[in-house]
């Protein structure tokens, strides 16, 4: 510890990248201070991830018995009870932020106080008012939902983000989604396949594959759910509806309004110009290769900077944020996070999931590449579940064979992501793929199968 200083480092927040900074500094043997203002565990475990997809689950499982296509099977999806569900989930939040924060907290030796943290000057952060002794800082506050500037109204008009639509306990008759992202489509399908009928304003995906949402956009339209891909300018409410004009002028009404069109940083309350750290023009806190801020002494982790919002990569932040914080030779190469082969799942019914680089991305980076599209028609697995609503689709550097991306859509394909990851982060070629084994009757064997057709393959047969 540095002389003068209770705690080695400091760390404001409880989520992923806090947590991960604080394991960290507590590996090496360091002292560290937790300080988090709200309820511990951060966006994940709280209201992103976990209650997310506990109730998408629950959602899907009414889905699947409405469009069962095993007639000689028969299911029933009868009304549902969103109380017992929201407070399911609430049950399974409170246990995994207790087990998956709390208990690894004490476990690892490292304290957790509440309070409110803030800079004085760019050498003095206070908690309460009380200063905090401590010779490094990672922030690592997180984000919340955003409203969008451009569209006119929505202080006037009650609205829902991803928050609180996940509180609701009565099932609304209608819904309009603002926000055709990740977000915005997961609760868009979640309301939808519980009963609500669900617009959705804006562009689907924009920056996927094209192959990708052609297939989403059908899927979507199989939900009954109504898709206008057009910027929502204004909104107000008339009567019991919420009515939502877009660019053409024209008007959509619907019992409720989600508004899910990004996340700002939360920040307010650092008081980030009295210690001399710089913010981009959204409000993130910019920091350099190290996760080091404008000042020298304070370090940023997860969706308080511009990082991808996932939390593994908060992670993975938060633990380079700590070890070059507290490491003792400053002229040392530092510990660096390598997004090469980075995955991405929105959990959609089917999966839309990528790893690495989509082919418009691999020639605006320079790359000479070539892609292969399969369909999920000749997908074995597929074929057996009786629902081939899906594609993967390869991209590979032109001359070396090397996968710089690979994208899917289709029943449990964000469980391809961590194979394609592997493959792309060990420089494997289409060719290395093709001839390595596969499971029969997976979907990762699509891996295998569209790497083939690099090779003038066509996809084998269903025992080959």
């Amino acid at each position: 510890m540095e002389p003068g200083f209770e705690f080695d480092l400091a760390v404001v927040g409880s989520g992923g990248a806090a947590m991960t900074a604080a394991i960290t500094a507590r590996q090496a043997g360091r002292t560290v201070l937790v300080i988090e203002h709200g309820t511990i565990g951060g966006t994940c475990v709280n209201i992103g991830c976990v209650p997310s997809k506990a109730l998408l689950a629950a959602a899907g499982t009414r889905q699947v018995a409405l469009t069962n296509p095993f007639p000689g099977v028969p299911t029933l999806a009868r009304g549902v009870d969103l109380g017992a569900l929201v407070k399911q989930k609430d049950q399974l939040v409170t246990r995994l932020r207790e087990t998956k924060y709390a208990d690894v907290a004490n476990a690892h030796g490292f304290e957790i106080r509440r309070g409110e943290a803030s800079f004085l000057d760019p050498d003095t952060l206070v908690m309460d008012g009380d200063p905090v002794a401590a010779g490094s800082v990672v922030l690592a506050t997180g984000a919340e939902p955003a409203l969008p500037k451009e569209v006119t109204g929505l202080d006037e008009v009650e609205h829902l983000t991803s928050t609180t639509a996940m509180e609701l306990t009565e099932l609304p008759d209608s819904m309009i989604v603002i926000g055709g992202g990740y977000v915005g489509i997961e609760q868009a399908q979640l309301f939808a396949h519980l009963g609500t009928r669900v617009t959705i304003i804006g562009r689907i995906t924009p920056a996927a594959e094209p192959e990708m949402v052609a297939i989403l956009r059908q899927a979507l339209a199989q939900d009954g759910i109504t898709v206008i891909e057009e910027h929502a300018t204004s909104v107000d409410r008339q009567n019991a509806q919420v009515t939502v004009r877009t660019a053409s002028g024209r008007s959509h009404c619907a019992e409720r309004l989600l508004v899910a069109t990004g996340r700002r940083p939360s920040t307010d309350r650092l008081n980030l110009p009295a210690a001399g750290i710089t913010t981009d023009p959204d409000g993130f806190i910019l920091v350099d290769e190290h996760q080091r801020t404008t000042n020298r002494r304070v370090f940023a982790a997860g969706d308080a900077t511009s990082a991808p919002q996932f939390v593994y990569v908060a992670a993975a932040t938060g633990k380079a944020a700590a070890a070059n914080a507290l490491r003792t030779d400053p002229q040392g190469p530092g510990e660096v996070v390598d997004y090469t082969g980075l995955p991405a799942v929105i959990f959609s019914r089917p999966h839309l999931a990528t790893a690495g680089l989509t082919e418009a991305a691999a020639r605006a980076a320079g790359h000479r590449c070539q892609s292969r599209v399969m369909s999920f028609e000749d997908l074995p697995r597929a074929l057996v579940d009786q629902d081939t609503r899906g594609a993967i689709k390869m991209v590979a550097e032109t001359e070396t064979g090397r996968i710089l991306g690979l994208s899917a859509i289709g029943d449990h394909a964000g469980e391809i992501m961590l194979a394609a990851t592997y493959a792309i982060t060990a420089g494997m070629t289409t060719r290395q793929i093709a001839d390595t084994w596969a499971p029969y009757l997976t979907t990762s064997e699509a891996l295998r199968l569209v790497a083939g057709t690099f090779h003038t393959e066509l996809p084998t047969s269903c025992c080959a």
